[in-house]
């Protein structure tokens, strides 16, 4: 089951709800609706799910919903229609005291403008969703200091947020939501003020703490790069509606429309692409009962200079070079054993491009890709070059 499920959800602000729908419902923009209604569109049929320990951002620009979206998921605001599940059970139909409990325990939020109490210390801002649910004072003070040791910031826990820099506070109101230890965190926008180098050390954190924590992360942002590094999935909207929901790699190779294509244009695709996306058919040899003839042969069809070489369970051994196959065949070898070479890189399927780059320049053999100890391709620098270009314009071919 899905940790948090939004079945066709819409909200529409101000009167005249039913004719905004309606219109909305025809392909009216969200400007001609408030021009004849008065009322504004904020998010439209929209439905996804998230799963549990998921990092899922949603990515968009300004008015295009997504703020609105996750008032919606703590039900600051109530959908106009629609219905929204935690754990399969609808908080749009729970009553105010149902709600709270599910503030409390199963929900935290983190600001983008840190929303720190001046007058708490660091320490007392981290304790402060515990103090509210009631925890004593003795627990919610060791359940707030691990938060804080967490997130680096226990030396500082008896100062004030005046006192620490934009980065560190927003470390301070990451804690607190980590100390609530709340199943969903909601991140609205959250690096968005901070400087770039913070920032990136502050997804860096967020990427080190998840790897330990296991939380489900609903991250708003307007930045795709910053949506590409740490989303598992994205959602990118556009006037309240989602365009695409995938992958960053999903949605790179396959953008769904023309608003996505552009939204793509400046992003660096070495950072998302990875090396199964861009490796080819690798051409084989079997080490166990194919010879150096039957080597030669097969690099004459597939016009090839060198072989990849597998065990009788196709785990990969290493390569062998046209050179030494015909040296061998000369001499009537029947086994290519004593020439297969171990020095060929390998990296992983997931690897993305932008660690691959540096590697295929300087090596002289193409790249396998290795999965536990099974060839799954290999990375040729031409290749691995077209698949980037290819990319960078929406995916057409360059044949």
């Amino acid at each position: 089951m899905s940790k948090l499920t939004i079945e066709r959800v819409t909200k529409v602000f101000g009167k005249n709800t039913s004719q905004a729908l309606k219109m909305v419902g025809s392909g009216k923009s969200k400007e001609d609706i408030l021009k004849e209604t008065q009322a504004t569109v904020g998010v439209y049929d929209v439905s996804f799910s998230v799963e549990e320990g998921e990092i899922f951002v949603v990515m968009g620009l300004s008015g295009s919903g997504k703020s609105t979206l996750i008032r919606l998921l703590n039900r600051l605001i109530q959908p106009t229609t629609g219905n929204i599940f935690i754990d399969g059970e609808n908080i749009t139909k729970m009553n105010k005291k149902g709600l709270q409990k599910v503030r409390r325990e199963k929900m935290s939020m983190v600001f983008q403008n840190f929303a720190l109490f001046p007058h708490r210390t660091i320490l007392k801002n981290a304790e402060y969703g515990l103090e509210v649910r009631g925890i004593s004072k003795e627990e919610r003070r060791l359940k707030a200091e691990k938060a804080l040791q967490n997130a680096g910031l226990l030396s500082y826990k008896d100062q004030y947020p005046s006192q620490l820099s934009g980065g560190m506070q927003q470390r301070v109101g990451l804690a607190r939501a980590l100390a609530n230890n709340t199943e969903i965190i909601l991140m609205d926008e959250a690096f968005s003020a901070l400087d770039p180098l913070i920032r990136k050390e502050m997804q860096d954190e967020l990427l080190e703490l998840q790897a330990s924590l296991k939380k489900t992360i609903v991250f708003i942002t307007h930045d795709l790069n910053e949506a590409l590094r740490i989303g598992d999935r994205i959602v990118i909207m556009k006037d309240g509606k989602i365009m695409q929901i995938g992958t960053g790699e999903e949605i790179l190779t396959n953008p769904a429309n023309e608003y996505v294509r552009t939204f793509l244009e400046d992003v660096d695709r070495s950072k998302v692409i990875t090396a199964e996306h861009a490796m080819i058919r690798p051409v084989t040899i079997q080490v166990d009962h194919e010879g150096p003839k039957v080597a030669l042969q097969r690099m004459r069809e597939e016009k090839v200079s060198v072989l990849l070489t597998l065990d009788r369970a196709r785990k990969y051994i290493g390569y062998i070079t046209a050179n030494d196959a015909l040296r061998l065949s000369q001499a009537g070898e029947k086994s290519i054993q004593s020439i297969i070479r171990t020095d060929m890189p390998t990296v992983e399927p997931s690897t993305v491009i932008q660690d691959v780059l540096p590697v295929i320049s300087d090596s002289p053999t193409p790249i396998a890709v290795v999965d536990e100890g099974k060839l799954r391709g290999v990375l040729i620098r031409g290749v691995v070059l077209e698949a980037l270009a290819s990319e960078k314009n929406g995916g057409e071919s360059h044949e």
